[in-house]
C-alpha cells in the first residue's frame, strides 16, 4: 500500500535524481540550504544539472500520517513493524511514477533507517546511498521512549514533547547553541503535525533490524558524522564505513551534533556531490 509523500522538488534536471529523506522531528525543508550549495558547487565542477529532490516523510511537513490500516500491522506496543518497508516503497513509487529507475539516496537520521531499508528492499533503485548521523541497528527496549513521545505527543495534542530538540545542551555544536538555529528548528517543529509526530515514532520503534544491511551495499556509498553527536558520531560511523568496505567514503564533521545537514550544510554538500560524481562514473 503506498503511503501519501509530498514532493519538495528543489531543482529540476536531467539524469539521476538526488532524494534527500529528513530527520526527525522536521521535514523537508531541512535540506534546503544544503540544496542548494549542492547545486552550487555542481555547477562549479561542471556537473550536467540534475534533480533535487527534498519530500517530506509520511508524517512530515505536508504529508498526512497514514492511517492504521496504511501502516500495516500494530503491535501491542502500538509500534508498527509493516511501516518503515511501506515507506520505503513508497518512496520508490515516487521515484518511478517520474520516469526514474534510479536515485542518489541520502537520509539523515530517521531518514538513514529509510535508505537503509529502501536499499534493502530494492537495491536496483539505488545508484548511491548517503547515510548521515545514523544507525542501522533497532532500538530494541531502547527505544521505549519513542513510544513515551508518541503517546505524549498524542495525549497532548501538541509538539511540546518533541521541542527539546530545538534546545542545545551542554556539549552541543557552535551552531546549535545559536539564536538563529534556535529559532529555525523551534519554527519547523511547530509546523508539525502531532499525530505524524506520533506515527514517525511508532514506525521507528517497529522497524525491521537492519544492522547487517550497510556491509551489503554495493554501490558509492557516503558516510557523515557530527564529531558531537550523541549518538552516531565518529566511533560508530567510521567502524561503519569500514565494514561497508572501499566503496564508502566518511566525512567526520568537527563541531557538529547531529543534524549536520543543517549545522554545517556546506561539508555535506561537498560529501553529497562527491557521490553523486561516484554515481555518475559507476553507470558511466
Amino acid at each position: 500500500m503506498t503511503l501519501t509523500i509530498h514532493n519538495r522538488i528543489l531543482r529540476e534536471g536531467e539524469g539521476t535524481p538526488l532524494v534527500l529523506v529528513n530527520a526527525y522531528p522536521v521535514d523537508g525543508r531541512m535540506w534546503i540550504e544544503c540544496a542548494k550549495r549542492i547545486a552550487a558547487l555542481a555547477d562549479e565542477q561542471g556537473f550536467e544539472p540534475f534533480p533535487i529532490w527534498a519530500p517530506d516523510m509520511p508524517g512530515s511537513g505536508e504529508s498526512p500520517a497514514p492511517s492504521d490500516k496504511e501502516s500495516g500491522r500494530r503491535a501491542e506496543n502500538g509500534s508498527y513493524p509493516d511501516a518503515l518497508d511501506r515507506m520505503a516503497e513508497s518512496y520508490v513509487d515516487l521515484i518511478r511514477a517520474a520516469g526514474h529507475d534510479r536515485a542518489v539516496w541520502a537520509g539523515l537520521s530517521m531518514g538513514g533507517y529509510l535508505v537503509t531499508d529502501l536499499y534493502r528492499l530494492h537495491p536496483e533503485a539505488v545508484a548511491a546511498i548517503a547515510l548521515c548521523d545514523t544507525m542501522a541497528s533497532s532500538d530494541g527496549i531502547g527505544g521505549e521512549p519513542r513510544l513515551k513521545t508518541s503517546d505524549a505527543c498524542e495525549a497532548t495534542n501538541s509538539v511540546e514533547p518533541v521541542m527539546h530538540f530545538a534546545k542545545p545542551a551542554e556539549g552541543d555544536s557552535t551552531v546549535k547553541k545559536s539564536q538563529p538555529f534556535i529559532d529555525q528548528m523551534t519554527a519547523w517543529i511547530n509546523d508539525q503535525n502531532p499525530a505524524g509526530l506520533a506515527w514517525r515514532q511508532r514506525m521507528t520503534y517497529g522497524r525491521t533490524e537492519l544492522a547487517g544491511v550497510p556491509e551489503t551495499m554495493d554501490v558509492p556509498v557516503a558516510v557523515v558524522s557530527g564529531e558531537l553527536d550523541p549518538t552516531s558520531n565518529p566511533s560508530v560511523m567510521g567502524p561503519l564505513a569500514e565494514r561497508i568496505g572501499a566503496n564508502a567514503v566518511f566525512t567526520p564533521i568537527p563541531d557538529c551534533g547531529h543534524f549536520s545537514a543543517v549545522e554545517h550544510p556546506d561539508t555535506v554538500a561537498r560529501a553529497l556531490v562527491d557521490l553523486v560524481r561516484r554515481a555518475n562514473e559507476e553507470r558511466a
